[in-house]
Order: C-alpha cells, then sequence, then structure tokens
C-alpha cells in the first residue's frame, strides 16, 4: 500500500511546495494560527471575568472549550478555498495537461492533491490550539482534560477531512473557479449548522456527544473521499468545457427509469416498483436495525432526562388528543385531523431524504430513527406508572406503526441507495446520470409505497389508535 502511496506524495510535496510560495495564502495561515488565538484569548479573559462577578464561573467554564473549538476551526477554512481551486483552478490556469499526463493513476493523483490541500490548514489548525492553550494557562490558568482534548484534535481533523474531500470533488466536477466557488455553499452551510450544533452540545458540557459527532462526520468524510476517487477521470476533466444544463435530457432519464417502461398502474407496481425494492433488501434490512437501536438508546436516556411524572394521568384519556394542562384539546376525529398527520409525517420524510441528499444518507437516516428514540424514551419512563414497555407499543404505537414503520424503512433505504449510488456510481454513468437515477428510484418509493402507507397510517392512527389506547389501558 506504501508503495502505491508513495507517487501520490510526489504531487502533495509539489502543491504544498508552490502553496508555501503564494503570500495570498501564507498570510491568512499566519493570521489564523497566530492573531486568531491571542484574539480567542483575550474574550476568554474577558469573560471569565465579568462573569466571576456574578458568581457564573459554570458559564466561563463552557466558554473556554468552545473557543478552544473554534480556534481549531477557522484555519480549516482556509483549505476549503485552496481545495475549490486544486484542480479546476489548474485547468484555468492551463497547468493542468502537465499535470494530468504524469505516469501516475487516477487515485493516486486525486490522493496527492486531496493531501496537499488538506496538510497546511491542519498544521495551522493544531498550532493555533497550542497557541490558544498556552495563552489561556497563562491567563486565567485553565487546563483542559486529555480527553477534551483528544476530542477537539478528532473533530477538527474530520471537519477539515469533509470540508476538503467535498471541495476536491466539487474542483473535479466544474469547469471554472467561480462555478466551484457558488457550489461551495453545499459545503459551507451544512458544516455550518453542524457547528451550531456543536456549540449547542458544549455549552451544554454534553462532550461525550462529540464522540457521536466524529464519528457520523468520520463516515461522511470516507464517502466523500469514494466518491471522489470513483467519479475522477483525467480524460473528462480535460474534455469538459462547459457547464450547462439540458434539462430536456435529464427530465428524459429520470422519466425512463421513473417509468421502466409500465403500461398501467398495475405493471408499474409488479415491474417496476417491486424490482426496485428487492434491489434495496439490504439497505432495508441495515435501516431496520438503525431503527432498533434507536428504540434502545432513547431507552437508555430515560434515567439521565427524568421527567415529571404526574403530568401523566391515564384516567384522562378521551376521544381525541389531550394536551398537557394549560393547553387546548385539539380534536382529530374528522377528515381534518387525518390530513394533518399524513401531512407531518410527509414533511418528515422529505426532510429526512433533503437532508440525506447532502450527507450520503447519513442525516436522512438519523432523522428517522428520531421518532423511535422518543418512542424509546417515554416507553422507559411512564414505566413507574404501572405501563408496561408492552402495554405503551401495543396501545400507542402498534396499531398505526404496523404501516408507518415500513414506510420508515423503505424511505430511509432509498435515501441509503442515493447516498451508496454516489459513493460507489455504475460504471460509464457520469455524477450527473447517477443522481438522476437515484432520484428516479426514490421517487418510485415515495410515490408507489410511501404515500400510500403513510396515509393508511394516519387514518388508523385518527381513528383506530385512541381506542386501542384506550381498550389497553382500561379507558
Amino acid at each position: 500500500m506504501w508503495q502505491e502511496l508513495r507517487p501520490a506524495l510526489i504531487i502533495t510535496r509539489r502543491e504544498i511546495r508552490d502553496q508555501f510560495r503564494d503570500w495570498r495564502i501564507i498570510i491568512p495561515i499566519i493570521i489564523l494560527t497566530l492573531v486568531f488565538p491571542s484574539l480567542m484569548n483575550f474574550t476568554a479573559q474577558q469573560a471569565v471575568t465579568f462573569v466571576e462577578k456574578y458568581g457564573a464561573d459554570l458559564i466561563g467554564d463552557r466558554l473556554i472549550p468552545f473557543l478552544l473549538m473554534v480556534v481549531g476551526f477557522f484555519p480549516i477554512s482556509v483549505s476549503l478555498v485552496i481545495a475549490l481551486e486544486s484542480f479546476v483552478g489548474e485547468k484555468e490556469r492551463r497547468t493542468i495537461e502537465p499535470l494530468l499526463s504524469c505516469p501516475l493513476k487516477d487515485w493516486q493523483l486525486y490522493f496527492g492533491k486531496l493531501i496537499a490541500v488538506l496538510v497546511p490548514p491542519l498544521i495551522a489548525s493544531y498550532l493555533g490550539i497550542i497557541v490558544y492553550l498556552i495563552g489561556v494557562y497563562r491567563q486565567v490558568g485553565w487546563v483542559p482534560e486529555v480527553i477534551l482534548i483528544v476530542q477537539i484534535v478528532l473533530l477538527t481533523t474530520v471537519q477539515a477531512l469533509v470540508m476538503v474531500s467535498g471541495a476536491v470533488v466539487i474542483s473535479t466536477q466544474t469547469t471554472s473557479v467561480r462555478a466551484a466557488n457558488l457550489l461551495a455553499s453545499f459545503i459551507i452551510i451544512p458544516v455550518a449548522f453542524l457547528i451550531q450544533g456543536e456549540s449547542v452540545v458544549m455549552f451544554w458540557g454534553r462532550y461525550h456527544i462529540l464522540w457521536w459527532a466524529i464519528l457520523g462526520l468520520t463516515v461522511i468524510a470516507g464517502l466523500l473521499v469514494r466518491t471522489g476517487v470513483s467519479h475522477f477521470n483525467r480524460e473528462e476533466l480535460l474534455g469538459r468545457e462547459l457547464d450547462s444544463i439540458n434539462i430536456r435530457w435529464t427530465l428524459g432519464v429520470f422519466w425512463n427509469s421513473f417509468k421502466g417502461g409500465a403500461t398501467s398502474l398495475v405493471s408499474w407496481y409488479r415491474d417496476v416498483v417491486w424490482k426496485t425494492l428487492k434491489r434495496q433488501t439490504w439497505p432495508m434490512l441495515m435501516v431496520l436495525i438503525f431503527l432498533i437501536a434507536a428504540l434502545f438508546v432513547g431507552s437508555s436516556q430515560a434515567e439521565v432526562f427524568q421527567i415529571p411524572l404526574d403530568m401523566f394521568n391515564l384516567e384522562r384519556l378521551d376521544s381525541g388528543v389531550e394536551f398537557v394542562d394549560g393547553f387546548e384539546t385539539f380534536q382529530l376525529f374528522n377528515t381534518t385531523g387525518i390530513l394533518y398527520v399524513w401531512f407531518h409525517n410527509m414533511r418528515a420524510m422529505l426532510l429526512a431524504s433533503l437532508a440525506g441528499l447532502f450527507s450520503f444518507g447519513v442525516l436522512g437516516v438519523i432523522i428517522l430513527m428520531l421518532p423511535l428514540t422518543i418512542v424509546g424514551f417515554f416507553m422507559t419512563a411512564i414505566a413507574p406508572l404501572g405501563v408496561t414497555p408492552g402495554d405503551f407499543l401495543l396501545g400507542l404505537i402498534v396499531p398505526h406503526g404496523i404501516l408507518e414503520i415500513p414506510a420508515i424503512v423503505v424511505i430511509g433505504a432509498a435515501i441509503v441507495r442515493i447516498g451508496a449510488s454516489l459513493a460507489a456510481p455504475g460504471k460509464g454513468k457520469s455524477v450527473g446520470e447517477t443522481w438522476i437515477l437515484a432520484l428516479a428510484d426514490w421517487a418510485k418509493i415515495m410515490i408507489g409505497v410511501v404515500v400510500p402507507l403513510l396515509l393508511g397510517a394516519a387514518v388508523i392512527e385518527v381513528l383506530i389508535t385512541p381506542q386501542v389506547a384506550l381498550r389497553v389501558f382500561g379507558g
């Protein structure tokens, strides 16, 4: 493996040497490495001094680790700029032909570029963390736990790898730096949301959750690297001169895949939808395992996040859905109620699908796991009231879950298939064609299976589940 990777390091050395010759790259790195940590040290000192006046030491203790994460993140933002022009920039400067003519395999050339745009920002990030830790120790005497340092370093590394690998994929699939910069929003926006989520976790002091973020980012980074290697082709990179949208061709490919040659609704279900479902057997099994795991995860959190049991009163169950004291009663026994439940579930499926498109299915599956996590949590949380997990599931989940859970499984499998198809495309298919075919498979599942299943589940949830719950709980 090392012998195969050594030729790629030739490209890495060339790229890094060129980067350190460019003052437009070096100066921002130096500023973010030395000046920015000093600014964060000043901010930390002022914040600690301020909160100590009011006895809010906890805020200062949570703010300093948060600033440590920010110090580690900002230098790797430079990597996005460098990575976006890694291939397309050389194409605009007309230096790409000698590079692509070198006797290297496509994956070696790709990895050489990837490592080159990753190493300098990571070094700057690590140095910035060191500068910040030294400064904050000298000013307020704060010393972090070793496990926190490990988490921040790993989080910084995988975030850099996600941003760089995504940017390099964009650079190989565009024909101009301007187009690459516009497409960079598909990296910047998700990472911005991620940083906000990590900030909340750090202010809560739930640092163990960062391990899950590291794991998820590692999976996404691996899929992005796999996608880049799968779709990188030097001949196509040289031959593509213009990015254009062929709407007629796009719609034609989508419709031909969606229809599949069916002549009637029955033949469409038998020959198209059923075959699509059969191709998703393993993804469906994987999603089902994740959903079961979510049930146990939610159950395990019932002891961590305890809720007041007096908010539950089983004797007050009546014909409808009654909210906690102080809220209005909302009756669902009508067509509007059925459509409300159906629309709510459809919205959740579409949100999961949208999130899955930008994360190789990872975020989509996580969103689909959330309802089962909540079910597991309440199933265990109300056990002291005498409600067994079996009664809870039978009375509140099973009636409509017979249709709703299969819908979650099949749409989750479709989301996973979209991510898998991008990471391992069919032979001879471009990124665009692979994307369109994956979306067509998703549309078959959504329209042909999920929509009717969720509509049936909504009818049962409104008309039957409350009656079953009354009988199970002795109403």
